[in-house]
């Protein structure tokens, strides 16, 4: 664990950077709604959500993990939306782990920094890609996140609530989530070869000891998973005047 720690402090400036945008699930809470391809305004998600990057000057490569039946339809959308960052598209694993690591192995040799992403994430702005990239370079892995508003409770088994949590302390973290690539290399693939339970990369690397730190997020950068963000995303089209 040393060793990382200390191949962080001796990386020299961090140039390359590679953006793997995990776009494989079921979209099952969608309602038979494929929601990656779903248009938003006349315009796909996913085109939304690579367009960010397409056009931020710190990405140089982005690799599109997918499932087997979207594959073709996902190259000829690139193609025809001129996203010619994206170097591949690969097809992903059963879980969002193995999707994550199918997208690390694609990625260009020379990259310093990862940015991992979900596909169906496409209200990004540039101000918050540039603040986790910046930090990422700093201190090897970084996340957005934007603090919790509501009221946490927690409850046992039969939705009894046992504690009130301090929402002081807590956070909801965002994508992209950014690291060293080294680091986040050796994350997933230990968490693949552990059949660890992690519900994002971060927690991949906080398993291995090594601290994540958090930059300002955005609530407009949400994540499209049901019907009513469909609604949601609109909303902010429409707020943005577009």
């Amino acid at each position: 664990m040393l060793g990382f720690l200390s191949k962080l402090k001796r990386k020299p400036q961090q140039d390359i950077c590679s953006v793997v945008v995990v776009a494989a699930g079921s979209a099952r809470r969608m309602e038979g709604i494929d929601k990656v391809m779903a248009p938003l305004g006349g315009i796909p998600i996913l085109v939304r959500t690579l367009r960010v990057f397409q056009q931020s000057s710190d990405v140089h490569e982005i690799v599109i993990v997918t499932r087997e039946d979207l594959l073709e339809e996902i190259c000829n959308m690139c193609k025809a939306y001129n996203l010619y960052k994206v170097s591949a598209t690969v097809i992903g694993g059963a879980e969002r782990v193995l999707s994550v690591q199918a997208g690390i192995d694609r990625v260009r040799r020379d990259a310093q920094l990862i940015a991992i992403h979900d596909g169906a994430r496409p209200f990004l702005s540039q101000a918050v890609l540039g603040a986790v990239l910046r930090q990422a370079k700093q201190s090897g892995a970084a996340a957005p996140a934007i603090p919790v508003s509501d009221t946490v409770k927690r409850v046992d088994g039969t939705e009894l609530i046992t504690e009130t949590v301090d929402r002081s302390c807590l956070r909801a973290v965002q994508t992209p989530q950014v690291f060293q690539a080294d680091l986040i290399r050796a994350a997933i693939k230990k968490a693949v070869e552990d059949n660890a339970p992690v519900t994002d990369d971060c927690s991949a690397v906080e398993r291995l000891g090594i601290g994540v730190v958090l930059t300002p997020g955005d609530r407009e950068n949400i994540k499209v998973t049901t019907p009513f963000d469909m609604v949601l995303g609109q909303a902010i089209l429409d707020a943005r005047g577009e």
